[in-house]
């Protein structure tokens, strides 16, 4: 940190210096600076020709790059802004798209000029292309792994971002040992050779140094060889073509005149406006970065970050549609806050926590038990999304209540076995007054133990130690022949006023006295029991008495089941693991993926986009990959474009291959989505290793 302040207070100094040397230049512009030299027929150019259209290549941060405002930044654009003072002609900047740009292209879209075009000795001479004397001149660096011994002569791979002809072309004459390999963009140059994809890249000087800063790029140091200029010019877009009156005529006014103004820019104002240019455009490190710097012992904090993503995306979609959504816009408010709350303080604990870990990484007994902490907080954090996504799918009414055999004597002691360890550490008496006639029971497991665990862990919640919670569970048969069962959760705390007790049903309703206590909660454990309950064709009731404690009864009919017909099968035989292709565009997510899939002993492969999965996976042998997890937000090619486009190659494997999501998102819109689009699975962020697991040992 001390490093950084001192060369920034040594780059403010050195841009005041040069500012005040050019100061004569700027003052005399802003008063009147003498006009440049034109001809009549350049001076009739100028105020005949309007707005220039001026193509930028938008990734070459500090020299031009697209700024926030999406409007061309950079040191290009204060030497670009001068040169429309000192000429008097008028620039208009338009972002090009990535990868080769033909002359074809730019006439077709009507650009009148194209910056950042290498100023060289053949460009200069060819036929039909009028370039400009250069704006800017830098260096071409080598930029490689730290470990790699650099030779002429050896046989190394070069990763050359699209578009830059002049190095495939100096390169391949002087060095024909040397692979050159094309990538769309600066970034995936970058990353292939942090990778080992590429030995090594050749880029400008002050692009590679903004890259530096990223930690995720330490690995890689520069090679001062080759000793290649860096000159960047304009390029008029014209159509060839000879004699006065022709674009290739106009094409030669325009750089002329460009030239003339070129050649009143002075090397101080050029060093101001590029020291300007990157102490304002300074790399500034990010949560991700800072997760990237200390991954190991913060992948807790990272699945708790993925949860408030999923959790801030959801609430964002809540839209006023109505006038009765503009009713219920205060109680929202009010719930933004209790979130605001109920995020912030587990969240300023987890960040802790990663504090101390990145502390003692050498004390793996503290190191562990930060880990468990982490592990109980981000539970907990993921418990509120999944009570926002339930309030969410019944507002809309999009849950089905399943109708399958549950083993209710099962399903009991599986909900007590999960409550009873946290009763215990809490000082609260447990009991259970359970009797089951009607074991087997068609209906939904899972939502009957969702309710049973909701009651149980709110009475845990508000009865204090030394206090008792009782489960009771009782069945008797309908007139309908149907059995109703008959939950009940009694407990001995705190209990309910009596104003309370009218909207505790209410989705985001909290006692301020249980609040002000520590009882954590969002106030949508109970709103989603009732209608749950309900969907059940049951009901959900209480009675409460301050002080006293709260009774609530939960019921829901149910048909008796068919005797399950058991049939003893052969033991599968073992079969060896799939090597997985993970399709996923964090990197930081998919580097934990590769670990832990490493850990778990399965060979993986990592795509950083639906369109790098597609090829990963058509390159591949036939055979290779049994699984890929596919995110399905993703750039260039979503995760849902990407399965349809695996299922439709002409292979037996891409039929075959077992396609499973692995996202945040977990509508039923987008389950559906993923099946449709020829996936096979579904598996929700942050994932549960088990889950995992079962997926990947089932392929």
């Amino acid at each position: 940190m001390r490093k950084t302040a001192i060369r920034r207070l040594a780059l403010i100094l050195a841009v005041g210096a040069l500012l005040c040397a050019a100061a004569p230049c700027g003052a005399w512009a802003a008063g009147g600076e003498r006009a440049l030299s034109l001809t009549a027929e350049e001076q009739a150019y100028v105020d005949g020709c309007g707005t220039l259209k001026v193509g930028y290549v938008q990734d070459r941060v500090p020299v031009s790059f697209m700024g926030e405002d999406g409007d061309l930044a950079g040191i290009s654009r204060y030497i670009f802004d001068r040169l429309q003072q000192l000429s008097g002609l008028s620039f208009e900047y338009v972002a090009l798209p990535a990868g080769d740009v033909t002359y074809d292209y730019l006439q077709s879209e009507g650009f009148d000029l194209v910056t950042s075009v290498e100023y060289n000795q053949e460009n200069k001479k060819a036929r039909g292309i009028l370039i400009s004397e250069p704006y800017l001149t830098s260096r071409k660096v080598v930029v490689a792994r730290t470990d790699l011994e650099f030779s002429y002569t050896a046989n190394l791979k070069v990763a050359i971002s699209t578009g830059s002809q002049t190095i495939r072309k100096v390169l391949g004459e002087a060095y024909p040992n040397f692979a050159l390999v094309d990538y769309a963009s600066i970034m995936d140059c970058f990353q292939a050779v942090r990778s080992g994809e590429a030995d090594m890249m050749i880029q400008n000087q002050y692009v590679a140094e903004y890259w530096f800063s990223k930690p995720a790029y330490e690995g890689l140091k520069v090679i001062p060889v080759l000793g290649m200029d860096d000159a960047l010019c304009f390029s008029a877009v014209v159509a060839f073509g000879e004699g006065e009156g022709t674009p290739q005529a106009e094409g030669e006014l325009l750089i002329g005149i460009l030239d003339k103004a070129i050649a009143r820019l002075t090397e101080d104002e050029v060093g101001a406006y590029t020291i300007q240019g990157i102490m304002e455009n300074q790399y500034e490190l990010t949560l991700g970065d800072f997760l990237y710097r200390y991954r190991y012992p913060a992948v807790a904090l990272g699945a708790s970050a993925l949860v408030i993503l999923v959790l801030a995306a959801l609430l964002l979609r809540q839209r006023v549609r109505s006038a009765e959504d503009r009713a219920n816009a205060k109680v929202k408010g009010e719930f933004l806050s209790t979130m605001s709350h109920e995020i912030r303080t587990p969240l300023n604990g987890l960040m802790g926590l990663n504090y101390l870990m990145s502390q003692k990484l050498d004390d793996t007994e503290r190191v562990a038990g930060y880990l468990r902490q982490s592990t109980v907080t981000t539970k907990y954090l993921l418990g509120l999304v999944n009570d926002i996504l339930d309030m969410s799918n019944i507002q809309d009414d999009k849950i089905e209540i399943a109708s399958e055999p549950m083993d209710l004597p099962l399903l009991a002691d599986t909900v007590c076995a999960i409550i009873g360890g946290a009763m215990a550490e809490k000082g609260v008496t447990f009991e259970r007054d359970i009797v089951i006639d009607y074991p087997c029971l068609l209906g939904d497991e899972f939502r009957v133990q969702q309710v049973l665990l909701n009651l149980l862990d709110n009475a845990r919640k508000f009865t204090p130690a030394g206090g008792r919670v009782t489960l009771r569970i009782h069945q008797s048969v309908m007139a309908s022949g149907a059995v109703l069962t008959r939950a009940e959760v009694c407990d001995t705390g705190r209990g309910m006023s009596d104003e309370f007790q009218k909207q505790v049903f209410h989705s985001f309703a909290r006692e301020l006295e249980t609040v002000s206590k520590g009882n954590q909660g969002a106030g949508l454990g109970l709103p989603i029991s009732l209608n749950l309950a309900r969907l059940m064709g049951g009901d959900l009731s209480f009675t409460s008495k301050k002080d006293q404690g709260s009774d609530f009864v939960f019921t829901f009919p149910a048909r008796i089941a068919p005797s399950p017909q058991e049939e003893a099968s052969p033991a599968p035989a073992p079969k060896a693991r799939p090597k997985v292709l993970v399709a996923e565009d964090n990197e930081l997510n998919g580097e934990i993926m590769l670990e832990l899939l490493d850990g778990e002993g399965f060979r993986a492969a990592l795509a950083q986009n639906g369109r790098e999965a597609l090829e990963v996976f058509r390159a591949s042998p036939e055979g290779t990959f049994g699984v890929v997890l596919m995110d399905l937000l993703m750039p260039e090619m979503d995760g849902f474009q990407a399965a349809a486009a695996i299922r439709a190659l002409d292979r037996p494997d891409a039929k075959a291959v077992k396609i499973v999501a692995c996202t945040a998102n977990s509508s039923d819109e987008d389950r559906e989505r993923a099946e449709e689009s020829g996936m096979d699975g579904f598996l929700t962020k942050p994932v549960d290793v088990g889950e995992l697991l079962a997926v990947l040992n089932s392929a």
